[in-house]
């Protein structure tokens, strides 16, 4: 009796502990979210082929519905049941949707378009910062907004840099238009690396010395950050295969390659990070050498797992991320924390956008013609039509925006 005792006494401790350990509020918080992912991939499957609706508009409106179902609860006292961290979106959310979209990018017509790819995706969006930050630099003294510093002007134009083209994607087909498609999926992943290395340098910048070398250091450290870390991913991703073609894990266990493939992408993205460097440039490209070496290194099994795992959880992420923004939309505390009238919030609001809208055509349409003056193939043109497209895929800002706005903030 004795030890019964003793062993019902430790294990009530046990209980005791792990309920302290787990904390309620953040039980219910992941089983909601689960829940509302639940709900997006059953609702999206039946709404499958509705040009009207796709999953990230999915996302963003279960989650003003769950936001608005809190706000009831609470009585208006608080909308949100998850705290946002940017660490946990840019170290578990953001590493598997890039890798993903550098392991399932077409690259025959990805290299094919390369030259044209890096000139919208990197100096287009260098071209879109520079209009952002000087139109908000200028039109928000008039607007009575003059608590912002000159960082924080750059830093604003960095975030509204950084596109969003997934449901453009949705909407584009990639056998019908390959030439299209290839051109603003590219585009908009080396505009979101481009975006964060970006952002991270005006981070780095000393305002209270400003001087005509300024312009050369942020370019400087731009560059710098761009092809080390483009560096980097491909060295990863070559080790990997290398690894796995000597050692032919096939042959013990397809479970040992596809956990290989996993962590040495996700040590890529760590190490750009250490090293102060852009870890979505790294694990982008490293997902580019892995499709293509490491992926014809492994069995047939793990070809298959591989190939499925990581867009699904590139899937999961995704939309994790879109159901806290619809949620986040409704945070009461931040509403009143403004201080702005509605009108200013209406005027900025309609400031920015605009800005967005300028900054995007200013390099789309140039840059456009400029490619085609280059490119001798009439296929490989691109005419008004396609530009205006590109244009327009260009124009929705995503998670990649969101979490810098958070970490700005």
């Amino acid at each position: 009796m004795a030890a019964l005792d003793s062993a019902s006494l430790l294990l009530g401790s046990s209980v005791r502990g792990l309920n302290s350990f787990l904390d309620t509020s953040t039980i219910i918080a992941l089983s909601v979210f689960f829940a509302l992912l639940c709900a997006c991939i059953i609702i999206g499957h039946l709404l499958h082929g509705n040009r009207w609706a796709n999953e990230s508009i999915l996302a963003l409106l279960l989650g003003l519905c769950a936001g608005v179902v809190v706000l009831l609860v609470t009585k208006e006292e608080n909308s949100r049941i998850l705290s946002f961290s940017e660490n946990l979106f840019f170290l578990y959310l953001l590493p598997p949707i890039i890798f993903n979209a550098g392991f399932q990018v077409k690259k025959k017509q990805f290299f094919k378009n390369f030259s044209t790819i890096l000139l919208f995706g990197v100096f287009g969006t260098l071209i879109s910062f520079c209009v952002i930050s000087v139109g908000v630099f200028l039109l928000f003294e008039k607007l009575g907004i003059t608590a912002l510093n000159v960082k924080q002007h750059l830093a604003i134009g960095a975030i509204l840099s950084a596109t969003d083209s997934v449901c453009t994607l949705q909407v584009l087909s990639q056998d019908e238009t390959p030439f299209l498609y290839s051109i603003v999926f590219g585009e908009g992943v080396v505009n979101d690396a481009t975006s964060i290395v970006l952002f991270n340098a005006v981070q780095s910048l000393d305002v209270s010395d400003i001087n005509g070398l300024t312009v050369l250091q942020l370019l400087g450290n731009f560059l710098y950050l761009f092809f080390t870390s483009t560096i980097l991913g491909i060295v990863a991703g070559l080790l990997s295969a290398f690894i796995i073609k000597t050692l032919y894990f096939g042959r013990h266990s397809t479970d040992r390659e596809v956990a290989l493939m996993m962590l040495m992408a996700y040590l890529s993205y760590m190490l750009a990070e250490l090293l102060d460097l852009s870890g979505i440039l790294t694990v982008f490209f490293c997902g580019i050498v892995m499709s293509h070496y490491t992926w014809h290194n492994v069995t047939e099994s793990s070809r298959i797992t591989t190939k499925h795992a990581f867009a699904t959880i590139s899937f999961i992420a995704e939309t994790f991320i879109f159901l806290y923004v619809g949620m986040d939309a409704l945070d009461i505390e931040k509403w009143k924390a403004s201080k702005a009238s509605p009108a200013t919030s209406i005027a900025v609001s309609a400031t920015l956008f605009g800005l967005v809208l300028v900054g995007r055509a200013a390099f789309v349409f140039p840059i456009a013609n400029i490619s085609n003056l280059i490119k001798k193939r009439d296929s490989a043109k691109i005419e008004f039509r396609r530009q205006f497209i590109i244009w327009w895929a260009g124009l929705m800002r995503g998670a990649v925006t969101i979490a810098l706005s958070y970490s700005e903030v």
